[in-house]
Parts: structure tokens; sequence; C-alpha cells
């Protein structure tokens, strides 16, 4: 679904300006208004953000460095608000899980703003005292990875405490004794909303703070506030919220804050179909923390209870990028019926900042009970490795539209291109392209990613190529 169809008259964010009061709304081209546009995908670094911290206004924002990482990068505290309540706010604790991070600079903006969202703006700022550590893992921001510099995922170390990073969360917790704490992540694309085709797209947890995970008063208020934001959400993402699994951690931040008496609340943010860079998942955490602080000061998420929380569905892992299901496999001249699923990686590229996009065969044989973004009923369809091109070309540009079709008709998935080709370009292209010297995956196996061509008496219908679906019906594959 587009998102212009998603939003086709309003964007509806619970925004009560005093208790019992109507809700505002605002049109959806106002968020625009306020999304930072230094930062438009995953892949940003702490050097990306110290400007945009550098750049608030001094009358609304306090900024400090509340210390260093293992390599020396500031740690950065942001609070704005002079309000009763105290609420905190982390993001990438894990360096590789930016999207609340994005969101955050989107609210900077927001509450350094004038226009028709005042009494909003202002009835937050008057009610709570907002307290951010927008990227507490600088050093795996850096790589792109979940872990620190010294390896250590921070959200292990609550205990030890033996990381720069920790340490200063810690700090920060026992220094503020925040009211609310709000714990920001990502998960994987795999995650689905229960036992469903529906993605995870955001999934909540109110930590649970022992192994015989107990309701006090302070989870249990976690819990009615996660209602409320999934209530909020589902205007946007209906079925598409998850509930993490409360399992008890007893090295995790979460779980110990929880019992250090901090309302905590873990957000995870998942995937979307067409959102790989999580543009608009950005957009729904700025919602939904929005909503988030008007419940808090206005005290309705306490009329909701925990068998509405429990409604919420528990994360489960039954997606795939693609699923072709019902293939027909020869192997020594017998016929085997199989489901073949695909799921995506990323290798970064040498600065971070981008990746080479890496599909591989995850699941082989009855996979019923499994979804994916991409699907093909290949009933009927024989199923094996393409053939690669014999020909070398200089270059890819040698290759029209029509001739690449007319490759994959005859049979051919692979070509071997002299000059170096972009990521960009191999994206796009409905062919595999390797250098002259490589070869591709030839087996159908785990963790392999062979080329695929799909026939119907002999007839080449479908090509699977770098984890997508070519229906060699269409006249036009490559993309533009």
């Amino acid at each position: 679904m587009k998102w212009n169809q998603l939003y086709i008259c309003i964007l509806v964010i619970l925004t009560s300006v005093a208790c019992g009061q109507e809700l505002i709304t605002f049109p959806d081209t106002q968020y625009e208004a306020y999304s930072e546009p230094v930062i438009k995908g995953r892949r940003f670094k702490h050097r990306d953000i110290i400007p945009l911290i550098d750049k608030l206004p001094t009358d609304l924002f306090e900024k400090k460095v509340l210390g260093q990482s293992i390599e020396g990068r500031d740690i950065y505290q942001v609070k704005v608000g002079k309000g009763p309540t105290k609420i905190l706010l982390w993001s990438q604790m894990h360096g590789n899980e930016p999207t609340a991070t994005m969101a955050i600079f989107d609210l900077f903006n927001f509450f350094a703003t004038q226009d028709s969202l005042d009494p909003l703006r202002n009835y937050i700022l008057q009610n709570t005292t907002l307290y951010f550590i927008p990227m507490l893992n600088p050093d795996g921001a850096e790589r792109y990875q979940r872990r620190n510099a010294l390896q250590v995922d921070l959200n292990r170390d609550a205990l030890r405490l033996q990381c720069p990073e920790s340490k200063i969360l810690k700090a920060a917790v026992d220094d503020l004794a925040p009211h609310w704490g709000f714990n920001l992540h990502d998960q994987n694309r795999y995650s689905s909303a229960g036992k469903t085709h529906h993605p995870a797209s955001m999934s909540f947890l109110a930590p649970a703070y022992d192994e015989a995970k107990s309701w006090n008063q302070t989870r249990t208020e976690s819990m009615q506030l996660i209602v409320a934001m999934n209530a909020i959400l589902q205007n946007y993402l209906p079925n598409k919220i998850g509930r993490y699994s409360d399992e008890f951690e007893p090295r995790a931040f979460g779980d110990n804050i929880q019992k250090w008496g901090t309302r905590t609340i873990l957000i995870e943010t998942g995937a979307l179909r067409g959102d790989l860079e999580k543009q608009h998942l950005r957009k729904l955490n700025f919602i939904a923390l929005l909503g988030a602080f008007q419940n808090i000061i206005n005290h309705k998420f306490r009329k909701h209870s925990l068998e509405a929380y429990l409604r919420i569905p528990l994360n489960k892992g039954f997606l795939h990028d693609v699923i072709i299901r019902e293939a027909t496999m020869m192997k020594n001249g017998v016929p085997y019926i199989l489901d073949i699923g695909f799921r995506h990686g990323e290798v970064n590229t040498k600065d971070h900042r981008g990746f080479q996009p890496h599909y591989s065969i995850s699941d082989i044989g009855d996979l019923h009970n499994y979804f994916a973004y991409q699907e093909l009923d290949a009933s009927g369809l024989i199923i094996k490795p393409g053939k690669v091109y014999p020909k070398t070309f200089q270059h890819l540009s040698q290759l029209s539209d029509a001739q690449m079709t007319h490759l994959l008709k005859d049979g051919y998935t692979t070509v071997r291109v002299q000059e170096m080709v972009t990521r960009i370009a191999k994206l796009k292209c409905p062919l595999n392209i390797i250098g002259a010297s490589s070869s591709p995956a030839t087996n159908i196996d785990l963790g392999t990613d062979p080329p695929l061509i799909l026939t119907k008496d002999d007839e080449a219908k479908y090509a699977v190529i770098n984890g997508r679906i070519f229906d060699l019906a269409k006249e036009h594959l490559l993309e533009k």
C-alpha cells in the first residue's frame, strides 16, 4: 500500500491538550516540516548527528556530554521541557538499530518549531521533562554493528557495567530517577505479529523484573501505556503490532531499570514492505512517542487492562523475504515438490555507509505455515539453477532490456562483466552480474543464492535473481 493511500485525509495523533479535551488532528504533510532532512537513511554516524545537536536552540534545550565511548566519541544527553514528570529515552544502544534515533531528531525539530501545534507542544513541555540519549553506542553506529568497540552487547552489561557506555546509562538512570523510560531498538525483519503473514512492524514490551514475571504497579503502568500506544498505531499499522517476549534477562537494562523503579517500555521497530530505509517507520515512532507523552500526562492509559495487553500478538518468526511455493525440483531423475524460502542480508561497504544486498536460501521443504513479503505459486513448474552466458561483456551497458529478457527466456540467469558494476546497477538488473573470473552458486542448498529459472514444458516462465521474482511474460524487466 502506498503511503499517500494510507493517509488519504489526515494524520491523527492522540494529543489531548487537557484531560478530557477533544483530539487534535493535523495534515500528514505537517510531519514533513519536522522530519530532519540531514538523516535520510539508516546508516548515519556519530559525526552526522553532532551538528544537529549543536544547532539546537539553547533557550529551549539543555545539552551535555555524559561521557565517552570506548573509542572516545562523546555521548550526549539532550533535555527539553520543564514539567514534573521525568521521561528518559535512550536509542541506538545497538549501533545498527537507528530508527528511533531518526525519530528523536524529528521530535527535536517539532519542539523547536512554533506553529499551529503550539498548544500540543506547550502542553508536553509544561508537563514533562524529556531527557534523550540519542546514540548510546556511537562506536557500533560507526561500523553499523550491534555491539560496541569491545564487541560487547551493551544490553547484557547492566550488572557488570564494564563498558563506559553502560556506565553512562546507569549513571543517567541513577541521577535522574526518571518516572518513565523508553528503551528504543530495532528488531529483525522476519518477526511476525503472531503466527500470521503480517510483519511485526513495531513491537512493545513491559519488561519483566524477575523470573516469575510478576506484575507490580510499575510494570502494570508500563503495560497500560503500551496498550494506549497500540491503539494509536493500529490506525497506521493494522495487525502489524507485536508483543516482545517477556522472558526475564537478568543482564538487560530494560529488565533492571524496571526493577529499579522506572516504568520501562521497550519499543522494537521491525520491518514494513517497501520501507527498507525505515523512513515510514521513523514517522510512526514519532507518532507513537507523541501519543505516549500525552497519555502519560493525562493518565488516560490507566483505563487499559492486562487482558488488552495480552491480546497484542506475541512476536513470532514466520516470515521470509521470498517463498517459492510448491515448485518441482528434480534430483537424480526423481521429482520433489518443495517450497523454497529466501532471506535478505546486508554486507557492509568499507565505510559502512552502504551495503551489498545478499539473499540466500533460508529454508527448503514444507513452508505452508510460513509467509513472505513476496510469494510465487510455482505449482506445476520445474525449478533449477539457471545457466551462465558463455560470452563475457566489457560493461553492463552492452546489454539492453530486450536482450536481458531474451537471455532469461533462454535459461541464462548469469552474465560475466569485465568492468565493475555498482550496487545500484546490480539491483536494477534482472540478471545475476558477476566478475569475469567468478562463478555463481549452482546448487539449491541452504545458505546459497543460486539464480533460478522456473519452467513449464521447457519454457521459462519466471526467474529468481538476488531474492527477486521476475515474470518473464512481462515486456520490460529492467528497473528504471
